[in-house]
């Protein structure tokens, strides 16, 4: 919990969701256009570091949330107060769209050329294909993206069919249950097993790990302002139905909304709950009867 004035924080919410979301979703950009950083490990590393850089700029001032999930959750659990968290997801929203907005005047020429190889129309269906650079889908389209093959609907059809919209919402409830358990472990000071000062490279990790096994069902969102942001942005930038709702209609709102801030709410429960009260016990020195007993 920081004490800063809450303008301050703002400034800083804005600031580490722009690191995250352009870093993050940069290598997005250069996965799907461009070929690069191919397989979901070279993905999440880059998506692990923007975490990492951006707690470590701005965490001091405002506890680098960077996460409406993680607000709500640390809210609920009485680690944050309510009274903060309208202007921390306001920041973190605002941060999120100006990253999408930044990354699409970079990479604009090569969206438009990927789409020009793919055979796709911005706007309209298989438009995902570099819609995704921004918001997420599932089930996650990249390796229609791949390649220089002309897009194919009936390919897409047979691929959607593979994840429901319950199966995303478990994926992405899953997911950020465990970074919201391992974000306030890993934070606690009473953990004195805790990494300390590391604690933005093992959260960053988690992230990473979680991308490698959740990524191929939702893209592996885990928060809602990485989402809607960029989402946001796409619908304005020509995207449209494509982006805003997409093609799973309001199923986004659960699986890239909802799901996050439940998932995030058990996860820092879990820990608050059952492991925190464990991590602060003493035990019972043994007497000297006792340590006779083990001694060589």
């Amino acid at each position: 919990m920081t004490n800063r004035p809450l303008s301050t924080c703002f400034y800083a919410e804005v600031i580490g969701t722009f690191l995250l979301v352009f870093f993050g979703c940069g290598a997005v950009h250069v996965a799907v256009v461009l070929g690069g950083l191919e397989g979901l490990w070279q993905v999440g590393v880059v998506w692990g570091i923007s975490i990492m850089l951006a707690i470590y700029v701005v965490g001091a001032i405002s506890g680098a949330h960077i996460n409406p999930a993680i607000s709500i959750a640390l809210a609920t659990w009485g680690l944050f107060p309510w009274r903060r968290v309208p202007a921390y997801v306001a920041a973190q929203l605002a941060g999120a769209m100006l990253a999408a907005a930044t990354l699409f005047v970079l990479f604009q020429p090569y969206l438009k050329a990927k789409e020009q190889q793919k055979g796709i129309v911005r706007g309209q269906p298989g438009s995902e294909l570099t819609a995704m650079c921004y918001g997420e889908y599932y089930p996650n389209p990249g390796g229609l993206a791949a390649g220089d093959e002309p897009y194919r609907a009936d390919v897409h059809r047979e691929l959607n069919a593979l994840v429901s919209t319950p199966a995303a919402s478990l994926a992405e409830i899953l997911g950020t249950a465990v970074l919201g358990l391992v974000v306030v472990a890993v934070t606690d000071p009473r953990n004195l097993d805790g990494p300390r000062n590391f604690a933005a490279v093992f959260i960053g990790l988690t992230v990473a790990a979680l991308i490698c096994v959740i990524a191929p069902l939702t893209q592996a969102c885990f928060n809602p302002a990485r989402d809607f942001g960029p989402r946001l942005f796409a619908f304005f930038a020509g995207w449209g139905d494509v982006a805003l709702p997409g093609p799973n209609g309001l199923g986004f709102v659960v699986v890239y909304v909802v799901s996050p801030v439940v998932g995030a709410v058990v996860g820092v429960g879990l820990y608050q709950r059952l492991l925190g009260p464990s991590v602060a016990y003493e035990p019972i020195p043994q007497d000297d009867t006792q340590r006779d007993l083990v001694a060589p």
